[in-house]
C-alpha cells in the first residue's frame, strides 16, 4: 500500500470513519472498516513476551492472557550488553507475534532509571542513555525484521509510577537532551520503530499527549519518526489538542465519546481536517504494512523459544562476588536454600506480566544431581522470619560444602503502579543470609530482583550472583553459570549504591504532589558517583568473569581532529585466563577541562567480545561528534569545545585500562551576546574585543587619581594578584561605579562595539 492509495483511501472515508480511526475498536483493536477493506489490526502488551488477551482486555496484568514465553526483563537483556543476542530474541518474539496476528509489541521501554524506587525499572534498561538507545534498537531491529511493529515508550521523562497520571516532570532542557530524550533518539532515528507511545505525565507543564514540541518538532520533524504515535493506555485527557499535537492513536476506545468530540471540532473549524487525514494515514500506513507482510506458517513453537529465553537469560546473569566459591563442583555438596530455588521471581508485575507456559526453576534444573538438598528458607507471603524454615535452612547449610541462597524482592515489593519505599530487600532474608553464612563460610547468594537492592550482608559471603528478572528459564540459566558450563559475561547497565540516600536523585524524587523537578539534572547514575569521587557498592558496567582479560595497544587513526571527523579507535583484548569467555569492552570520552559542567567521563560506546583461552582479537570504534559533544542551550543543538578529550578503554566506569588523549577542533563558535554586565574575564576570552576594552579600562577604572581614604592610589593599595582577581569579575559598566571618566553611555557604545564583532 503505497503513501498516495492510502491518501485515496482517506479520502473515500467519511468524517465519522476517520475519527473513529484515531481510536480503539475495543482494548487491543484498531478500527476496521469493512467497506474500504480495511482489516483490524492488533496490539499487544510486551516487551519480554507476548501478554496477548484473547478475551476480557486490561492493561495492568490481572487477567489472563494466553500461554507464552517470558524472556529476561528489560532489567537483565541490558546487562548482557550483546546487541546481537537481543537483535536474536526480537526475532524470536516478531515470529510469536506473526503466529499470533499481533501487528506490533508494545515495547521496548527505555526510561532511564532516575531512581532504584521505581517500581517499574525491572522493565527499563539502564541509568545510562546510550546503553538503553542502543539495546533498544537491538530489540526493535529484530522484531520489525519479522514485519511486525514495535513501540518503543513511554515518551517521555516517565521515571515514577507514583501519580504517574499526572505528575510534571520539570527538566531542563540540557537534562532533557542528553539524558532522557537521548535514550529514545538513537533508536528512533537508527532503527525507525513503528510506533511511539506517549507516556501519561506532564513534561514542564504540558501533558505528554498534547506535547507539539516532543511529540511533532523533536519526534518527526528532527528525528524523522515515520509512524504513528500512540497513548500509553488511559493517556489522553484532551481529545483535539492531543491531535492538534501529534497523538495519531488513542488507546482504549472511549466508547465513541472522543470520536464525537473531532467530528464536533472539524466541523466548528476549530480542528483542520488535515490534521485528522494525517493521522489516519499514519495508522493506516502500519496496518497495511503487518497486513501485507502476514507470515500466515509462522509457528509459535513455546518449547523451542524457552530454550532461546534460556540462552538470553544465560548472558544476563551477573558476577558481582567470588571470593574463589565459583563455579561449583558437582562433586561437592550443595544447599540450596531460599524459596526462589524452587519457585523463583523471574518477572515483574504489571502489564508485562506473562502467562508463562512453563517454569524453570534451579531445583528443577539441577534434578538428578546426587549432592543437591534444598530447604525453603523463607517465606515471601509475608516479610516475617519463620525460625522453623530458618533452623531447617541454618542446618543445611552447616552440613554441606556450600551454601546457595536465592533471595531477592518478592512481586509486591516493585510492580508497575507503584514505587518501592526503600532499597531494603526483606529482613526476614536478610536475617537468614547473615545467619547462613556464620555457620557456612563458603556462602553464595543468588539475588532475583528488577533493581538494585542494599546489601548489609555483602563482606559475610563469597558470592554474588545478580540474576535479576531471568524469565521463565532462569533456573537453568542460574545453574549453568554455577556450575561453570557457561562463564558468566554479563555487566551492571546501572550502579549499585551502597544505600538508597546516595542516590543523586534521593532529594526530590517523587516530588511535592503532581510536581517533580530533575534537581540532579545531567548527573545521573555513574556520572554523579564519579564526579564525588563516591564509594559504591558495584559500579556501573562492572561485572566479573571466570577468566581473565588483558587489554594492549591502544590506538587513534589521528590525535588531532575537527568535530566533523570520526575518530576510529581500536584496542586488543586477550583472554588470559584458561576458559573460553566473552569481555564487554567499555569505551568512555572525557573532556579534559570545559567551560560548562560536565560529567567526568561518558560512555561513548560498548563491544561484547568472545575469547578462548589465548585468544587476542582487536575491537574497533568509530566516535563522532555526538561522543565529544553536550548540549548548549545557547544554540539548542549539540556542540562540542576545542580541547583535549581523553579516550578511555575500561570494564567499568571505575576501572579504566587504557587512555588516549586528542586534540579535538569545533568548527562552530558559539553566538555569544554582550551586555553591560559581561565580566572582563569573558571578554579576554575573546582577544578582539579585549583589545577593544583594554583602552577603557586604563581610562576609568584605574587612573592614579583614584585614591584610597589614607591618599593612596589604587595600583599601590593591592597587589597584582587581587587586581587580576577584581578585574578578572568586574563588570563592563564597572568603572562608572569606581568615579571615572566612563558614562554608561560609554559602556553602551562599547557593548555596541563588541557585539557587531559576532555579526
Amino acid at each position: 500500500m503505497t503513501a498516495e492509495k492510502i491518501k485515496e483511501l482517506v479520502a473515500q472515508m467519511t468524517l465519522e470513519e476517520k475519527a473513529a480511526m484515531c481510536s480503539g475498536a475495543d482494548f487491543w483493536h484498531t478500527e476496521a472498516i469493512e467497506r474500504l477493506g480495511i482489516p483490524a489490526s492488533m496490539l499487544s502488551d510486551g516487551p519480554h513476551g507476548l501478554r496477548k488477551q484473547n478475551q476480557e482486555g486490561d492493561h495492568l496484568g490481572i487477567n489472563d492472557s494466553i500461554k507464552a514465553v517470558c524472556f529476561p526483563a528489560g532489567c537483565g537483556t541490558a546487562a548482557s550488553f550483546n546487541r546481537e543476542l537481543l537483535m536474536e530474541m526480537g526475532e524470536t518474539l516478531g515470529n510469536e507475534c506473526q503466529a499470533e496476528g499481533v501487528s506490533v509489541i508494545l515495547g521496548p521501554a527505555v526510561n532511564i532509571k532516575r531512581s532504584p524506587l521505581c517500581g517499574r525499572n525491572f522493565e527499563y534498561y539502564s541509568e545510562d542513555p546510550f546503553v538503553a538507545s542502543e539495546m533498544a534498537g537491538a530489540l526493535i531491529h529484530g522484531i520489525q525484521s519479522k514485519n511486525v511493529g514495535t513501540s518503543i515508550k513511554h515518551f517521555l521523562a516517565n521515571n515514577q509510577e507514583t501519580r504517574r497520571m499526572s505528575c510534571d516532570s520539570r527538566v531542563d532542557e540540557r537534562t532533557l537532551h542528553e539524558i532522557y530524550l537521548a535514550a529514545f533518539e538513537g533508536a528512533v532515528k537508527k532503527e525507525k520503530p513503528w510506533t511511539v507511545m506517549c507516556s501519561y505525565n506532564k513534561i514542564n507543564g504540558t501533558y505528554a499527549a498534547q506535547n507539539h514540541q516532543h511529540l511533532t518538532e523533536t519526534l518527526r520533524d528532527q528525528w524523522g519518526f515515520e509512524g504513528y504515535v500512540v497513548s500509553d493506555w488511559g493517556a489522553v485527557n484532551n481529545r483535539v489538542e492531543d491531535l492538534k499535537a501529534g497523538l495519531d492513536l488513542e488507546m482504549p476506545g472511549s466508547n465513541g465519546a472522543n470520536d464525537k468530540m473531532i467530528m464536533g471540532a472539524v466541523l466548528s473549524g476549530e480542528l483542520d481536517e488535515g490534521v485528522v487525514n494525517e493521522a489516519v494515514e499514519r495508522i493506516l500506513n502500519i496496518v497495511f504494512r503487518y497486513e501485507e507482510n502476514r507470515d500466515k506458517n509462522a509457528v509459535f513453537d513455546k518449547d523451542k523459544d524457552h530454550e532461546m529465553a534460556r540462552k538470553v537469560a544465560e548472558e544476563t546473569i551477573v558476577l558481582l562476588k567470588n571470593e574463589g566459591v565459583l563455579p561449583l563442583s558437582d562433586q561437592q555438596k550443595v544447599a540450596f536454600i531460599g524459596k526462589y530455588a524452587e519457585k523463583p521471581r523471574y518477572q515483574g508485575g504489571g502489564s508485562s506480566h506473562i502467562n508463562s507456559h512453563k517454569i524453570t526453576s534451579a531445583l528443577d534444573a539441577a534434578e538428578g544431581m546426587k549432592n543437591i538438598t534444598y530447604a525453603q528458607g523463607f517465606d515471601d507471603a509475608e516479610d516475617k522470619t519463620d525460625e522453623k524454615l530458618l533452623a531447617e535452612a541454618v542446618e543445611a547449610a552447616r552440613n554441606a560444602d556450600v551454601a546457595v541462597i536465592f533471595a531477592g524482592l518478592p512481586e509486591k515489593f516493585e510492580s508497575e503502579g507503584f514505587d518501592r519505599k526503600h532499597m531494603a530487600m526483606p529482613n526476614c532474608q536478610n536475617e537468614l543470609i547473615e545467619k547462613v553464612a556464620a555457620v557456612q563460610p563458603n556462602t553464595v547468594v543468588v539475588l532475583h530482583n528488577g533493581s538494585p537492592v542494599e546489601m548489609p550482608w555483602v563482606d559475610q559471603v563469597k558470592g554474588v550472583v545478580e540474576a535479576y528478572l531471568g524469565g521463565q528459564a532462569v533456573g537453568g540459566a542460574v545453574c549453568d553459570i554455577l556450575f561453570g558450563k557457561v562463564n558468566p559475561s554479563a555487566k551492571l547497565p546501572e550502579t549499585f549504591p551502597i544505600r538508597l540516600e546516595d542516590n543523586p536523585s534521593y532529594l526530590s524524587y517523587i516530588g511535592e504532589g503532581d510536581m517533580v523537578e530533575y534537581r540532579e539534572g545531567i548527573f545521573v547514575g555513574y556520572r554523579y558517583y564519579d564526579k564525588k569521587k563516591m564509594d559504591v557498592l558495584f559500579p556501573f558496567g562492572y561485572g566479573l568473569s571466570y577468566t581473565t582479560f588483558d587489554y594492549s595497544n591502544l590506538t587513534v587513526d589521528k590525535e588531532q581532529m575537527k568535530d566533523t571527523d570520526t575518530l576510529r579507535v581500536t584496542v586488543d583484548v586477550t583472554n588470559t585466563g584458561s576458559v573460553a569467555g566473552k569481555e564487554v569492552v567499555q569505551l568512555y570520552v572525557a573532556d579534559r577541562e570545559s567551560t560548562v559542567i560536565r560529567p567526568v567521563k561518558e560512555l561513548r560506546d560498548f563491544v561484547k567480545v568472545e575469547l578462548a583461552p589465548g585468544e587476542t582479537k582487536t575491537v574497533t570504534f568509530t566516535l563522532d561528534k555526538r561522543a565529544f559533544a553536550y548540549y548548549s542551550v545557547r544554540v539548542h543543538d549539540w556542540h562540542v569545545e576545542t580541547g583535549e578529550f581523553d579516550i578511555m578503554i575500561g570494564k567499568s566506569s571505575r576501572e579504566i585500562m587504557l587512555t588516549k588523549t586528542v586534540t579535538v577542533e569545533s568548527t562552530e563558535k558559539l553566538p555569544f551576546v554582550y551586555t553591560t554586565d559581561t565580566t572582563m574575564g569573558d571578554v579576554k576570552k575573546d582577544p578582539r574585543a579585549w583589545e577593544i576594552v583594554k583602552g577603557i579600562m586604563s581610562k576609568g577604572l584605574f587612573s592614579e587619581e583614584q585614591g584610597n581614604s589614607e591618599g593612596e592610589s589604587a595600583a599601590e593599595a593591592m597587589t597584582q594578584e587581587m587586581n587580576d582577581a577584581m578585574v578578572e569579575y568586574m563588570p563592563l559598566r564597572g568603572p562608572i561605579s569606581f568615579g571615572g571618566q566612563v558614562t554608561m553611555a560609554d559602556v553602551q557604545a562599547l557593548v555596541d562595539k563588541l557585539n557587531a564583532l559576532e555579526e
